[in-house]
């Protein structure tokens, strides 16, 4: 239905959390280069995830990797730096939702490849920096998922 691409995450229980909710929506989760943590069985079960075997994860080493095996879907880029809210963007079954990682988001090279399609969260003036990146991958989701399904 959708992918969902994190680039560079550095904090296990945040991937934990967004595996969690690709496996509750059926969407496949791609992790894309330098991890933060390990993928072995005792690195996942510390950070709560006990169900990655519901859940499609495809591991790419590099962006172009992730490139190449993504080619032909739109992919829909999240940064606090767009103009354009996600909720102005038309989801399709097949798209992609890159996000960056906690400290730093997506480097610039991506966000200007991709710059037609970067959207942000709204965030109220001066409140706080950013959301989490388990809630932000959710918002988003399930907007695609509600315009899908026309919930």
């Amino acid at each position: 239905m959708f992918h969902i691409a994190l680039w560079e995450p550095e904090i296990p229980p945040n991937t934990g959390n967004i595996a969690r909710t690709c496996a509750a929506t059926g969407a496949t989760l791609h992790l894309i280069g330098r991890l933060g943590f390990q993928l072995d069985d005792r690195s996942l079960r510390r950070a709560g995830v006990d169900y990655w075997h519901e859940v499609e994860v495809h591991r790419h080493v590099t962006f172009a990797d992730f490139e190449t095996a993504i080619a032909g879907a739109t992919v829909h880029c999240l940064t606090a730096q767009a103009t354009r809210s996600y909720t102005q963007v038309a989801y399709q079954a097949g798209d992609v939702l890159l996000f960056g990682c906690e400290s730093r988001g997506l480097p610039e090279e991506i966000l200007a490849r991709y710059a037609g399609q970067a959207v942000a969260i709204p965030m109220p003036a001066g409140r706080v920096r950013n959301l989490n990146l388990a809630t932000s991958v959710g918002i988003v989701l399930y907007e695609g998922l509600r315009q899908l399904h026309h919930w």
